[in-house]
């Protein structure tokens, strides 16, 4: 029979031992706890034409995971481009392939197509010419072209407002409808919705935007006869439009690729995408490489 002293014992060292283990428990629980509830932030910048897109994509996402922060920034494709290669931000956003881009290698960083943004001509509501022929829009951002009596319009001054070097809608422009020629001197704008409310206030102004951004105050024009719609950008009947491209440096961590998937997502693409005015990257039936080369899918 066991001497009393040693029973004691023995009932210490099991409650001991049960309390290490409980704390240990209690420990491991809370360290997983506090794991899971670890806030992640994410900086995403750039592109003025997809900050729309990601904006609300990035909020619509944070209602469902509270514990992660997107901060979008515009600045234009060039400056996404080169804080994504620098790892200032997490995200680089481009309507640009980072090929395109001068000093920027293209090799370090990851291309993740989210969205196609067609971009359009517009003039402000005084204006009553509503189609242009490609040649003549070309005339009137090379400066041949001063005065809408010219291609059909009263007798009115054109005001040209250009987008800021290193845009990757002037660069998506001036590829479809320049095609190498220099652009006249004129007034130059760093965003679509500076451009937007340029336009819509000062009459006989012309520039270009993004889809997305045209509205009741504004007025698109067609090239050739062909109207600036969703539609005829999938088939490359309307030719200015590029991809809307998400870049990382390397691969993106375990929260980013996360978001992106969010975005590449049925919900995202079939529902925010069509609504904010840009093209779902699956409706596309035709490629664009980054020499602007287009094929059939």
């Amino acid at each position: 029979m066991m001497k009393k002293g040693k029973i004691f014992s023995a009932l210490i060292a099991v409650t001991i031992t049960g309390g290490l283990l409980a704390s240990c428990g209690s420990s491991n629980a809370k360290n997983a706890s506090s794991a899971k509830a670890s806030p992640t932030k994410i900086t995403a910048v750039g592109s003025t034409a997809l900050q729309p897109l990601v904006e609300q994509a990035a909020k619509d996402y944070q209602n469902k995971h509270s514990n992660v922060t997107i901060n979008v920034q515009g600045g234009g494709s060039g400056t996404g481009l080169s804080q994504i290669q620098s790892g200032a931000v997490t995200i680089g956003n481009s309507d640009i392939f980072a090929a395109q881009q001068t000093g920027i290698t293209a090799s370090k960083l990851v291309d993740h197509r989210v969205a196609v943004v067609g971009m359009t001509p517009v003039v402000n509501r005084d204006v009553t010419v509503k189609n242009l022929t490609m040649a003549q829009l070309k005339a009137i951002f090379t400066g041949k072209v001063t005065n809408w009596k010219q291609v059909g319009g009263k007798d009115e001054k054109i005001n040209v407002v250009n987008r800021a070097q290193g845009s990757g809608t002037r660069a998506t422009f001036e590829a479809a409808v320049l095609k190498g020629a220099k652009a006249l001197k004129a007034q130059e704008q760093d965003s679509n919705g500076t451009v937007q409310k340029i336009v819509s206030s000062t009459p006989g102004t012309i520039s270009y935007l993004a889809f997305s951004y045209v509205n009741k105050n504004i007025k698109a024009l067609s090239i050739d006869n062909v109207k600036p719609t969703a539609t005829n950008v999938t088939t490359n009947k309307w030719q200015i439009w590029s991809y809307e491209h998400m870049y990382t440096k390397g691969q993106p961590n375990a929260a980013t690729q996360k978001f992106l998937n969010y975005i590449d997502s049925k919900q995202v693409q079939n529902g925010l995408v069509q609504k904010l005015g840009y093209i779902s990257v699956h409706d596309m039936q035709v490629t664009k490489n980054a020499a602007g080369t287009v094929k059939q899918q």
